[in-house]
């Protein structure tokens, strides 16, 4: 779970993170009122989207009065970004900067540890510097035992080229930017920048954080932190119900048991879809069982997706046998009723196959077609998603 950066930074603040005063509003008047409250001589309206670029998009602005605040506040809200449409700002304490540093914590999935990332060049794209100028950026791999204590943070600022002096201030604050990390099961911690102001304290002055959704039995606190208004209603839909579904851009939905099968499904009907400019629609792995119920959902999340054309079902009989799975379809058919309008074809194969195909050929349901092999079903799929 991506968090806006107005949480972030309050999860810095809850662990001891330099930061400054932050409100966030979603209205101009409320803007202007948290400016007067702040009584900072300069306050910075940020756009607060999942996204980056907010600067070069006309998303971040100074303002030296509350009237100004309102002002920008009023320009920046609804405003689109990258596609994401700004619905809050956060109204934040102005700096004098001196420097601007670079730092982020990660799970580095490749190489199976975690990663610390470090440089005295802030406040850029971060991604363009470690491709032209790599040696800027010192990248070390943190036990996750130990994580960051001061030795591993002098570590790391020496390799990333801090003087002694530059050090003292800075230590502290990677510590307690571990402590974020792996108290709250992050995947990503990233300050960019990392400042020091005048006063030469340092101040995370703009936050990332990334938090492991496996994680949220531990955390029952961080539900509050999701923001339903730009999750996908499909993809909630598929949640509550129990079932690993991810959203695509294509017209051929697809269902399968196992995330295995469901993954060379996709690849096949991308493969066969090209004939027709057609794609898969979605990842939707419906487990190991298949009953009428279970199939009832996973066809209802695909068909009230509009983009769908058609629906690819390719199951495997194991421990669930195919005229299970037949009987699923056609009850799943029968429950959905006057909703189910997408042709829909199935491709069974494993234990019981013969008695799961016959099943299926007994019923004659209009909108089924039954192909016996997973190539020819993905061809026909994409032929029917192309209305051909």
């Amino acid at each position: 779970m991506d968090l806006f950066e107005y949480q972030a930074r309050d999860l810095f603040e809850a662990h001891g993170v330099p930061v400054l005063k932050g409100i966030v509003v979603n209205t101009a008047e409320a803007a202007e009122q948290a400016a007067e409250t702040i009584a900072s001589p300069v306050v910075v309206v940020k756009a607060q989207v999942k996204v980056g670029g907010r600067g070069k998009a006309g998303g971040v602005k100074l303002a030296k009065t509350p009237a100004e605040a309102k002002e920008h506040a009023d320009a920046i809200l609804g405003m689109d970004i990258k596609g994401h449409t700004v619905a809050k700002v956060m109204i934040a304490q102005g700096a004098t900067i001196a420097e601007e540093y670079y730092f982020s914590i990660l799970l580095d999935r490749a190489n199976r540890c975690h990663l610390a990332m470090c440089s005295k060049e802030g406040g850029v794209d971060i991604e363009t510097l470690a491709k032209e100028r790599p040696e800027a950026l010192a990248k070390v791999p943190l036990d996750a035992s130990v994580g960051i204590d001061e030795a591993k943070a002098k570590e790391i600022l020496t390799q990333a080229g801090f003087e002694t002096a530059e050090q003292e201030k800075l230590i502290p604050v990677l510590v307690k930017l571990w402590e974020v990390y792996a108290k709250e099961d992050a995947t990503l911690v990233e300050v960019n920048p990392l400042v020091k102001i005048a006063t030469g304290d340092i101040i995370a002055l703009d936050g990332k954080v990334s938090l492991d959704d496996n994680s949220i039995f531990r955390h029952p606190e961080h539900a509050e932190l999701k923001d339903l208004t730009a999750e996908d209603p499909l993809e909630s839909k598929a949640k509550a119900a129990g079932l690993n579904y991810v959203r695509l851009n294509g017209e051929v939905g697809i269902i399968g048991n196992g995330a295995g099968l469901v993954m060379s499904t996709l690849d096949v009907v991308a493969y066969a879809g090209e004939k027709y400019g057609v794609r898969p629609a979605n990842f939707l792995d419906i487990g190991g069982g298949a009953s009428a119920e279970i199939m009832a959902k996973g066809l209802d999340i695909i068909l009230g997706d509009e983009q769908v054309k058609s629906c690819l079902v390719n199951v495997f009989g194991g421990i669930t046998a195919c005229d299970q799975v037949a009987k699923g379809v056609i009850g799943a058919l029968e429950l959905l009723g006057e909703n189910a309008t997408k042709p829909i074809v199935v491709r069974l194969d494993g234990n019981k196959v013969a008695e799961g195909r016959q099943i299926l050929v007994e019923a004659n349901h209009p909108l089924v077609t039954m192909v016996e092999t997973m190539d020819g079903a993905a061809a026909k799929a994409a032929e029917l998603a192309a209305g051909a």
